[in-house]
C-alpha cells in the first residue's frame, strides 16, 4: 500500500489542480458580463486658478459627480476603483490627463455616487499654459475581480470645460 506522505501528496494536488481550474473558470465568466455604466460629470465652480510657487498653473474645481456602476459588479468583483481625470491637449503633448478625484466601491450597494466635492488633487500643468485651456471630463474605472485580470474603462463626457483667461 501507498504511505500517508503519498497520500497527502495526491489529495493536495488533486486539490489545488480543481481549484486553480475553478479560478479559470471564475475569470473567464467576467468575460460574459459588459457593464455600462452611466455618469455625468460637470464643473459648478473654479474655485482658484493661480500661477503657483513653483510656477505652475494650479487649478482647483468643484465637481458635480453622477454616477452609476452597479453593472460593474459581477459575483467575482472585489472592489471597483473610480476616479475622475481632466484631459486637454498642449503643444508638447496631444494627450495631457491628471487625475482630480478618486474613491474606492467595496459593494455593489454602494455603486451609485451621487455628489458634489471639491477635487482632491488639483489641476497642475507645467509652466502657465493653463489660461484659457479647453478641458473634458473622464470618468474612468477599474474592476478588481477576487480572481483574475484587472477590468478598466472609461466614458468621457462630452461637455468641454474652458479655463479663464486670467488668473482669480
Amino acid at each position: 500500500m501507498h504511505s500517508f506522505g503519498y497520500r497527502l501528496n495526491s489529495l493536495l494536488t488533486y486539490a489545488a489542480t480543481i481549484l486553480a481550474l475553478m479560478c479559470a473558470v471564475a475569470s473567464f465568466s467576467d468575460k460574459l458580463s459588459l457593464p455600462s455604466p452611466n455618469a455625468e460629470l460637470q464643473v459648478v465652480k473654479i474655485n482658484r486658478f493661480r500661477k503657483g510657487p513653483s510656477g505652475n498653473d494650479e487649478v482647483t474645481l468643484t465637481l458635480n459627480i453622477a454616477a452609476d456602476l452597479r453593472s460593474a459588479f459581477t459575483w467575482n468583483t472585489k472592489q471597483v476603483f473610480v476616479f475622475v481625470a481632466a484631459e486637454y491637449i498642449t503643444v508638447k503633448n496631444s494627450l495631457n490627463q491628471i487625475s482630480l478625484w478618486d474613491h474606492i466601491i467595496p459593494s455593489r450597494d454602494r455603486a451609485i455616487l451621487q455628489t458634489q466635492t471639491k477635487v482632491k488633487y488639483p489641476l497642475t500643468d507645467q509652466g502657465n499654459h493653463l489660461r484659457g485651456k479647453y478641458f473634458n471630463l473622464t470618468l474612468h474605472w477599474h474592476v478588481m475581480p477576487n480572481v483574475g485580470r484587472m477590468i478598466a474603462d472609461k466614458i468621457v463626457m462630452p461637455t468641454i470645460f474652458s479655463l479663464p483667461k486670467e488668473y482669480h
